[in-house]
């Protein structure tokens, strides 16, 4: 009869303890649906109206005042410059809309080549998709407008991400993950997690002798062509004959990359062009990966440097089976494409900024690589 007794408050405490688990399951489940809503989704009105004191950031872009009509048309106002680099970072094939505003009075300036913009100025970079790759001036989604503004403490980053209805974008410092479905080139539907980076992280790629810094606005990524609408022009001369720009020259006396996408160009200028965009900001003697001595920027001529056959200071699992970052004539045993075509953290490069493999990148580099000698 013990025996009895004793076993049915064993069943009787299990049943309970499986009951308990039940209920942790169901409650962090309901947390975990509820945390993936706020990721996926903003209120469409939640935030009262603010005015443009001059005190940044604000939370609204629209208060900004950057934009003219719609705001998610991005048609510039007055004093809002387009600008385009010559070569574009890779960010899970996002397309970019890209405008600088430098304040009324103010002027950029070059010296010893460098872009050097004053306090106030403000890169407006805005990433979206397409609906269908095939129409790229058809529907599109604006995920996030990312603002880099140059402050008196230097300059600061402030990602801002769109509602649903496009209609606003809302400041926040702290990133997410939204699902992002579109057509490739192909017809293909695709789906991806489009990560958001939070403020923090922005330094990662934006960082110049341990101080936050503009990528793509330099003078070798701005010193070509665009298209303005009324005009096609050398992108720092228009900013020169707006009294926007001061010591500019002319066109040949400062460097210059090509697009990396533009097939007529050099394969070497090409990939070259490609290294210094996507990975130069990091791997530079200013960048954050200096100490691994692979310096990638588009006129680098040292072999050692260029990472030919040298072995890495410190990749760890990185690098695979693999020796060498660049076996020349040798692509499938170079470290650079086995970090390039990987997804998996620790493994690829760069190291924030993608959760796709740039196919046409690796593409590129292998055809650059296999050509070396």
């Amino acid at each position: 009869m013990e025996n009895i007794k004793r076993k049915n408050q064993q069943w009787v405490l299990a049943i309970s303890f499986c009951i308990l688990l039940l209920v942790l399951f169901i409650s962090c489940q309901k947390t975990e649906d509820a945390t993936i809503k706020i990721q996926s989704a903003l209120p469409e009105d939640s935030l009262k109206e603010e005015s443009a004191s001059g005190n940044y950031p604000y939370r609204r872009l629209s208060t900004y005042g950057f934009f003219q009509g719609d705001l998610n048309a991005l048609d510039p106002t007055e004093g809002v410059i387009f600008y385009k680099p010559a070569s574009s970072l890779f960010t899970d094939n996002a397309f970019k809309s890209r405008f600088v505003f430098i304040p009324e009075g103010n002027n950029a300036e070059i010296e010893a080549e460098e872009l050097n913009l004053p306090l106030g100025t403000i890169l407006i970079k805005n990433f979206y998709y397409p609906t269908d790759f095939r129409n790229p001036d058809g529907d599109r989604k604006i995920i996030e407008t990312r603002l880099m503004i140059h402050e008196e403490k230097g300059w600061q980053a402030y990602p801002y991400v769109w509602n649903e209805s496009q209609t606003e974008a809302v400041l926040r410092v702290v990133g997410g993950e939204f699902e992002v479905r579109y057509i490739d080139l192909q017809g293909e539907n695709q789906i991806i997690n489009y990560l958001v980076p939070n403020k923090n992280q922005c330094k990662s790629c934006h960082n110049k002798n341990e101080a936050m810094a503009p990528i793509g606005v330099q003078i070798k990524h701005l010193n070509n062509e665009v298209d303005y609408g009324h005009i096609q022009a050398n992108q720092l001369k228009y900013w020169s004959d707006r009294r926007k720009l001061l010591g500019w020259d002319e066109a040949k006396a400062y460097p210059t990359l090509v697009n990396y996408e533009d097939q007529s160009q050099e394969l070497n200028d090409r990939a070259m062009a490609y290294l210094d965009i996507n990975c130069a900001h990091c791997h530079s003697a200013a960048g954050p990966a200096s100490t691994s001595g692979l310096f990638l920027t588009y006129d680098q001529q040292d072999p050692m440097k260029l990472g030919i056959n040298k072995t890495p200071v410190a990749a760890g699992s990185g690098a695979g089976s693999f020796t060498y970052d660049i076996v020349p004539g040798k692509p499938e045993e170079s470290i650079l494409i086995h970090r390039m075509n990987s997804t998996q953290v620790g493994v690829a490069m760069p190291e924030i900024g993608r959760t796709t493999v740039d196919k046409k990148g690796v593409e590129l580099i292998k055809a650059w690589i296999a050509e070396l000698e």
